[in-house]
């Protein structure tokens, strides 16, 4: 079985810690697999590689300390048993020899301000490239990885203008080139880097990332592979199996309202409004996709301290039925960002080194269900995503 070395960028984030301490656990058969969907039994016989065959590292901006962070979301979520993080503890230690530091080109003022790391911030977006290349490089060749699979998981960018530059490889190389100029935020930065060396980069944020024609004509000379954007794991997840529901009973909605509090470090950076942006832009589109019409919709996250990792989301529909009845549909929806996160972004590192076996390269459409804006496909529908997996994976 093929290794896989895992880079991911923003290493020391509860995500990413949960996903490594996961995937630990996994290996020894220290955890049940609940919540990982590559462990369906109808996808039993897929020829996914073992957690033992992924090796880890990362980027970041802040010192890492990952089982501390661990340990944090124990203390303030009540998250992770103690026994499971001590067990992952030295692996970690390992691990953390093997971060090294981040850019935060693009990545917004709460972002710049937590860094304490020295960061790489060269004149030209080209040689910071070739920084995050090298590393790349040096991980690769350091754990014996036979496949680069890389997860941003970074704090959400704030929007990032569309450039004349991004539309072929020629001419973004030449705006990579000169002093001064940055066409691309971080997360397409290390995308670069990643479909440069023949990699896969799952982009698991609404940051702009792959989603630039210029790096798809890279993925496609390259072999390399690209997925996202912004991993559905709650209140949008709840949207995309609920809404159609609506459709198909040819009920009407007239307004869908969905209000969301947490507290962890995504919500801090979330604090700031540009960053918002574009989170919200990414949960609200995906009604007006599946019932074919524009209905009234808003969507608010609020940074609620006290909630940790606890993610909170009421949602009110009001929509019509038969002779113009009005009714309404409420929910909630309560779960841990982290401990929702993590398995995904597991299936998604397993789908990649699938697809990496299968040598294929572009977009991989077929991971439409992991994502609220899912590239490659305009679907919307859960069920239609999820048979999309279904066809791809008994291809």
């Amino acid at each position: 079985m093929a290794k896989i070395g895992v880079w991911i960028v923003g290493a020391s984030g509860s995500v990413a810690t949960t996903a490594m301490a996961g995937a630990l656990a996994l290996a020894d058969n220290g955890t049940s697999p609940t919540g990982l969907v590559t462990a369906l039994p109808q996808f039993g016989e897929t020829p996914f590689c073992d957690f033992k065959d992924m090796a880890f590292g990362g980027h970041e901006v802040r010192q890492p300390d990952l089982a501390g962070e661990l340990e944090s979301l124990h203390q303030t979520s009540g998250l992770l048993s103690p026994e499971l993080i001590d067990a992952a503890r030295d692996s970690l230690a390992e691990v953390e020899e093997r971060i090294r530091p981040g850019t935060a080109v693009g990545c917004g003022k709460p972002v710049e301000e937590m860094a304490d790391l020295p960061l790489i911030d060269e004149e030209k977006p080209a040689d910071i490239v070739a920084r995050i290349r090298e590393d790349l490089s040096n991980f690769v060749e350091e754990v014996g990885a036979d496949r680069l699979v890389v997860v941003n998981l970074q704090s959400t960018e704030p929007p990032f203008p569309t450039h004349a530059c991004h539309q072929t490889l020629d001419t973004l190389r030449e705006a990579l080139g000169k002093a001064g100029s940055m066409p691309l935020p971080a997360s397409s930065l290390y995308c670069l880097a990643s479909l440069e060396l023949g990699g896969a980069f799952i982009n698991f944020t609404p940051s702009i990332g792959p989603d630039v024609p210029a790096l798809l004509e890279l993925a496609e000379s390259t072999g390399g592979l690209v997925a996202g954007s912004d991993g559905k794991t709650g209140e949008t997840l709840c949207k995309s199996v609920i809404a159609p529901l609506f459709a198909m009973r040819n009920l009407k909605v007239l307004s869908w309202v969905g209000h969301n509090i947490f507290g962890n470090r995504d919500a801090v950076v979330l604090d700031d409004p540009e960053n918002k942006s574009s989170k919200v832009k990414s949960k609200d589109h995906l009604i007006q996709q599946i019932v074919g019409y524009s209905p009234e919709t808003l969507v608010t996250i609020e940074n609620i301290r006290s909630m940790g990792d606890w993610k909170t989301a009421w949602d009110h529909v009001h929509f019509e039925g038969f002779l113009g009845t009005k009714m309404m549909m409420q929910f909630i929806w309560q779960g841990c960002d982290s401990m929702l996160a993590a398995p995904l972004v597991l299936d998604l590192i397993r789908l990649a080194g699938l697809a990496q076996d299968r040598n294929e390269s572009g977009v991989m459409t077929h991971t439409a269900c992991f994502f609220k804006s899912p590239m490659g496909t305009d679907e919307q529908d859960m069920f239609k995503q999820f048979a999309m997996l279904v066809d791809y994976l008994s291809s």
